[in-house]
């Protein structure tokens, strides 16, 4: 007998400015979780969403704002080439990135990037994430390494390199550097940071106290089909988006 389930769905628009703001709430909300979550680290870390019309162009935190005091208004919007059409201009290291990766990945809304100690602590083993949990089951053979360290990420062609280095996975892990994820929603990548980085955490702890148990390839693919889809992502998101609303209204101003 199976219990009766409810299932959300994504939300629809019948128009164009109302699928902007709702991506702009998302993002602004994801910044305010990412505070939350410890992932502020000075001015390093971003989150980029694609304008739903102008599809050369991401919403973006401006540079050197807190992610504790994002809110709609405050985001920019900057093409591919790095003009400020909308806000202050944003991190440079934003720019160098997530164009690229917007730019090698059009199926891609959101990517977010930010210096999460055990996701950046991990990084350095320049080692995929092996599916120990049922939650890093999302990752299996969905993420990917990029093994080269060459400084602060400032100049596109880094940025292209790093988005070849994802190809069509939902993350790359930048050895020495740090996680960077993406989404078909502003929720689905904010939640697999999140969940990454957490991973992350779990793995280090694990390996620390002994030799772990690697749940099989069989089953960590069929659990990936669960709790690693696009839609498992996006749900995911919700109640921390209910959570953070509900403790700072003022986020969507």
């Amino acid at each position: 007998m199976k219990m009766e389930t409810f299932r959300p769905e994504l939300p629809v628009f019948e128009t164009v400015e109302a699928e902007r703001l709702h991506i702009k709430q998302r993002l602004a909300a994801a910044f305010r979780l990412f505070s939350r979550f410890g992932f502020d680290e000075g001015v390093a870390g971003h989150i980029t969403a694609r304008d739903p019309e102008h599809k050369d162009c991401f919403w973006v935190n401006p540079y050197a704002t807190h992610f504790s005091q994002i809110r709609v208004s405050n985001l920019s919007l900057v093409d591919h080439e790095g003009r400020v059409l909308e806000g202050r201009p944003c991190n440079a290291a934003a720019f160098a990135i997530h164009s690229r990766v917007h730019m090698g990945r059009p199926d891609v809304v959101a990517a977010a990037h930010a210096h999460g100690v055990h996701g950046r602590s991990w990084s350095t083993f320049g080692r995929l994430l092996d599916p120990l949990t049922q939650d890093a089951c999302a990752f299996y053979k969905d993420h990917t390494i990029f093994q080269e360290y060459n400084g602060i990420v400032l100049d596109t062609e880094e940025g292209d390199r790093i988005s070849r280095a994802l190809g069509s996975h939902k993350a790359v892990i930048m050895v020495n550097h740090g996680n960077l994820t993406v989404g078909q929603t502003v929720d689905e990548a904010a939640w697999w940071f999140i969940a990454m980085e957490r991973c992350c955490h779990a793995q280090l702890l694990v390996e620390a106290a002994g030799k772990p148990r690697i749940i099989d390839d069989e089953a960590a693919l069929g659990t990936r089909e669960s709790v690693g889809s696009s839609y498992g992502g996006w749900v995911a998101f919700q109640p921390l988006y209910q959570r953070i609303v509900a403790e700072q209204p003022d986020l969507l101003d």
